[in-house]
């Protein structure tokens, strides 16, 4: 594939109804997008039903409100500056976020890391899924394999139409959604939503808070893969600070409000399905009040599918084009995005756990996987090249960013092998795992927190070889190709 700004037709400035592009560099004449659509966005990116489960962790093991939301504001915090820094990346590279890693990973090599991705994306709407089938099934007696059905079908579309579809779809939900989850928690707060005093004994401990603020934290590293695929369109001259702020304040106040809500589900209303929960609350501020709610609540969630599918498709694209170029085209978008519709609808048809269990043990998966990823990532953007990349070379294996990073591959390898000893596997299926070290801990998790560590120690001790100095010239031929010849010695603007 090339990424010569000819190559490929101009969208106009109102864009396409299909979007035209998928895994290729975003000419400047087409940065349409808008810095204050990036906070809505992610607000209701975790505006939504995935969220309210999260709530019921630390509950389940024990662990009290109050040390629930401590853990669950420190989670949220940490997980969500990882995010948000990625996002910086989407205006300065015109680029989805893993095509960038091939500078860390090499032009091949950037398939390992692009394969952890797939899970999360896969692993996402496996997950949404079930809790779409059990929420709705046990809010409104509706059939959970119809909803399956629906939910996938809609969440295609969505992917389908692309970029612009997605950041309109998510501001209408947004402005419908919050009066009425305002009003809920109003309730909530004022004693007029029900609840009690639970009988069970909730208090404090090591290893329920440690899930509770994993859990919380891998809840925004997750969304680290893709979440300059939405910043991409913005203009190159956004200042960085700008869209980490934007993304920042967006992400990590709408999941922090929803899992405090849920954890106060879990223990005052003894619910152990978010959305039925949030139905006998809202019921009982004012009639349908939680109706209304839960079945919004549902309706992002489904939305929050489309983001994944679309995050998704980008993936595999890359992984393709890696091991073989080929033409970023609209079929090709269309064709990824259906087959990814096929096998998430066919894995979650086969779970048979509990929502709550089923979050649990796919955010854990998720962070293992992806910490030593998002730590070569971010340590190589803004202190090894700050920012400073040749974009034609992304794209052949022949550039200087070569077919196989040999230090971001090995960094990654490091930081992997470090996690297992401190690793704590909850229950998946019949089997599950502590790591020795975790056992010494108590069987407190603190894999992801070594693994990013030591990641980012190994890629940076890695990097002391590499000749960021030589690689100027390279970067100014990329920019001449692409017409950008001002920014080839401008700095990442912050």
């Amino acid at each position: 594939m090339t990424t010569e700004a000819s190559d490929r037709p101009r969208a106009r400035p109102g864009a396409p109804l299909i979007e035209v592009r998928s895994i290729d560099w975003v000419p400047d004449n087409e940065r349409h997008g808008r810095l204050w659509h990036q906070a809505p966005l992610w607000f209701l990116g975790n505006f939504q039903y995935f969220s309210i489960p999260i709530g019921f962790i630390g509950p389940s093991m024990g662990l009290s409100l109050g040390w629930t939301v401590v853990a669950s504001v420190l989670g949220i915090g940490v997980g969500t500056i990882f995010m948000a820094f990625h996002a910086s990346q989407g205006p300065t590279m015109g680029l989805p976020q893993m095509i960038q890693s091939r500078a860390q990973f090499g032009y091949r090599g950037v398939v390992v890391p692009l394969i952890a991705t797939l899970f999360t994306y896969v692993a996402f709407n496996v997950v949404d899924t079930v809790l779409l089938g059990d929420g709705l099934g046990s809010a409104f007696g509706w059939n959970p394999a119809l909803i399956a059905v629906v939910a996938a079908a809609g969440a295609a579309a969505l992917a389908i139409f692309g970029h612009d579809w997605l950041h309109k779809a998510f501001r209408v939900l947004l402005y419908v959604s919050l009066p009425l989850m305002l009003i809920l928690t109003i309730g909530v707060i004022t004693g007029n939503a029900g609840g009690a005093e639970s009988a069970t004994q909730y208090g404090f401990n090591w290893g329920a808070f440690m899930a509770q603020f994993a859990a919380a934290a891998a809840y925004n590293i997750t969304y680290a893969p893709y979440v300059s695929d939405y910043s991409r369109y913005l203009p190159s001259r956004t200042k960085s600070r700008s869209v980490i702020a934007a993304v920042f304040f967006g992400a990590s106040s709408s999941a922090i409000w929803l899992i405090v809500l849920g954890a106060w589900l879990a223990i005052r209303l003894g619910a152990t399905d978010g959305l039925a929960g949030l139905q006998l609350a809202g019921n009982t501020v004012f009639v349908h009040l939680g109706d209304a709610t839960a079945l919004l609540s549902a309706m992002a969630l489904a939305a929050t599918m489309g983001m994944n599918a679309y995050g998704g498709m980008l993936t595999v694209l890359t992984t393709v084009d890696s091991i073989r170029p080929i033409k970023p085209t609209r079929k090709a978008r269309v064709i990824t995005i259906l087959v990814l519709t096929a096998v998430w609808y066919l894995i979650a048809s086969t779970i048979t756990s509990g929502a709550v269990s089923t979050v649990f043990s796919s955010l854990t998966l998720m962070l293992y996987l992806l910490v030593p990823w998002t730590a070569t990532n971010l340590v190589d953007y803004f202190l090894v090249r700050k920012g400073h990349y040749a974009i034609t070379d992304l794209f052949t294996p022949k550039g200087i960013y070569g077919a196989w990073g040999s230090r971001g591959l090995l960094s990654f390898a490091i930081g992997l092998v470090a996690e297992i000893p401190f690793m704590v596997l909850p229950q998946i299926g019949s089997w599950s795992y502590t790591g020795p070290l975790a056992q010494a801990l108590g069987g407190v998790d603190i894999a992801w927190l070594v693994g990013l560590l030591v990641t980012s120690i190994a890629y940076i001790l890695l990097s002391r070889s590499l000749n960021v100095a030589a690689e100027q010239a390279a970067q100014l031929s990329s920019d001449q190709k692409l017409g950008r010849e001002e920014e080839a010695t401008t700095p990442v603007p912050y």
